[in-house]
């Protein structure tokens, strides 16, 4: 499913917007009108967070919002209660993002069923290495689910060679050394270097995340890379809202980034 949205953003000459949002954040209705919301605006796929007490990835916003979700009681299962309900209404395509211990505890082959029957397409899981993950990997396969893995900016051309050998769905390109965050933007020339040289070692679409936050940043990010990852800014943009309201402040963000998500070539 994902190699679908990566190609038809390409035949529609634009680079594929997946924004992130944390699931339960503040509160399930919130989190549904929020997908409604960024499906209407024209998403291609959504990350959605499965909140989690120890996110070594996560920035500030986006772990606030996961406490927001924890206190709130979002467990796993509840998250993919909101996969399901929002699949089953025809909402985008939904990237499930989580860390490995969660998924170790709720069972590895369990997960794997139960996302896939919710209607997930794929699972993020940042903080599992590359040599530890060809069983996840694989059971994630048998039921359909796409792995995409991450490749930094330290990372070794040989190094990023072997992740995008076992990368599924896409390359998850991160911008930036440290974690996820809107207040400092992406480089563009030392992201240009890393992008021509994952280019060289595989055909997976390549989308890139970790501060990209505004129109500007998108339009820059869109002259190199199949895919842009929105997520601190978004979260942002309607935290300390519920509802409706959430999803009304949703929109009026992602709508000029869409619009940046034009694409150049690269």
């Amino acid at each position: 499913m994902l190699e679908a949205i990566f190609e038809r953003a390409r035949n529609a000459q634009r680079t594929a917007f997946i924004p992130y949002v944390m699931g339960g954040d503040p509160d399930a209705p919130t989190t549904l009108a929020v997908l409604r919301a960024l499906t209407q605006a024209g998403a291609d796929a959504i990350e959605l967070g499965i909140p989690y007490s120890d996110p070594l990835a996560d920035g500030p916003t986006i772990a606030a919002a996961g406490q927001r979700a924890l206190a709130g009681g979002t467990t796993i299962s509840s998250t993919l209660e909101l996969v399901r309900e929002h699949h089953d209404h025809g909402g985008a395509p939904i990237v499930l993002f989580t860390y490995y211990n969660p998924v170790l505890q709720f069972g590895i082959d369990r997960f794997a069923a139960a996302a896939s029957d919710a209607g997930a397409c794929a699972v993020i899981v940042p903080d599992i290495a590359l040599e530890e993950g060809e069983a996840l990997l694989a059971t994630l396969a048998t039921r359909g689910l796409d792995m995409p893995l991450l490749v930094a900016p330290s990372t070794k051309p040989e190094r990023a060679k072997r992740i995008a050998a076992q990368s599924t769905g896409f390359i998850y390109v991160v911008s930036r050394l440290g974690v996820t965050g809107a207040s400092t933007q992406p480089s563009t020339h030392a992201l240009r270097a890393q992008i021509a040289m994952l280019r060289s070692i595989t055909e997976e679409p390549l989308a890139v995340g970790f501060g990209v936050s505004n129109a500007d940043h998108v339009r820059d990010v869109a002259a190199l890379a199949d895919g842009i990852i929105v997520g601190s800014a978004l979260i942002d943009a309607y935290a300390g809202t519920r509802g409706e309201e959430a999803a009304g402040r949703v929109r009026a963000f992602v709508e000029p980034l869409i619009a940046a998500a034009t694409y150049a070539g690269v």
